[in-house]
């Protein structure tokens, strides 16, 4: 049995490929989403006797679901080694237009949830003894930029979520802890994402196995900003090269085109 890594948002997409590849490195499971179904098929794909697939369904949006998870993992009995924040969703369109009850619930799942889980799950690794560990926070490229018109509430959250890695990334180094703590901020990714955001990539995406495969290279290396693919790491350079305001509308001008493309 390999030490544990639990996974949030793995019934689709990266958290999967993420679920699958730290199968292969020997890591025992946690997956934890809302869709059951979607977890026992991922269990039964990756079929290995020698590793612990275990399952826990929860809503992330709701602050009970989130307790629940932690106690899981209190609970387990193992060392956790790694802790993956995948659980997440956006939503397009004009502000002023958008669902309110949609919105809050992003607000729920991007921020309150990952802010809760990154706090006690640090406090649970901190008292696990000394070895390496690591968190990641799954953000986006979105969470890069001053802001994104048209997936305005979206580019927010993803922005808490880069700066609150960031900041805690500081204090675990100038405490000289042996957790690393990283944020995944890629551009599009070729997942569910869009039909759920009911958005048209107007850029090219990458594959979901590309992106985890990357994305624990660098955590591994102990990266605490991961940009997968040059075009995006391209882009959030040249960023700084301009002002806000025109940042935010070219921004802007791309979130357009995923809408009425």
């Amino acid at each position: 049995m390999g030490n544990l890594a639990v996974l949030t948002g793995a019934s689709s997409g990266i958290g999967k490929q993420f679920a699958i590849k730290l199968a292969k490195r020997g890591y025992d499971l946690l997956l934890v989403a809302r869709r059951v179904d979607r977890l026992e098929e991922l269990k039964r794909e990756i079929d290995d006797p020698d590793i612990s697939v275990d399952i826990l369904e929860a809503d992330l949006s709701k602050r009970d679901e989130i307790t629940k998870l932690v106690k899981y993992i209190e609970g387990s009995g193992k060392k956790m080694d790694i802790f993956i924040n995948c659980a997440g969703f956006g939503l397009a369109g004009p502000f002023m237009e958008t669902d309110l009850d949609r919105e809050i619930g992003m607000i729920d799942v991007n921020v309150t949830a990952v802010h809760i889980l990154t706090k006690e799950v640090l406090r649970i690794m901190d008292k696990s003894g000394k070895h390496d560990k690591y968190l990641m926070n799954v953000a986006s490229s979105a969470g890069l930029f001053p802001a994104g018109p048209y997936m305005a509430t979206y580019y927010a959250t993803k922005a808490y979520v880069t700066s609150l890695t960031r900041a805690i990334s500081m204090e675990l180094s100038e405490r000289k802890s042996d957790i690393t703590i990283s944020c995944l901020c890629p551009g599009p990714v070729d997942t569910e994402f869009n039909e759920v955001a009911d958005v048209s990539f107007a850029l090219r995406g990458i594959s979901a196995d590309y992106c985890a495969e990357y994305a624990l290279n660098k955590m591994f290396m102990k990266k605490t900003v991961i940009v997968p693919t040059f075009t995006m790491k391209f882009a959030v350079f040249s960023a700084r090269l301009f002002s806000g305001k025109a940042i935010i509308k070219m921004a802007g001008n791309q979130q357009k085109k995923k809408i009425y493309r």
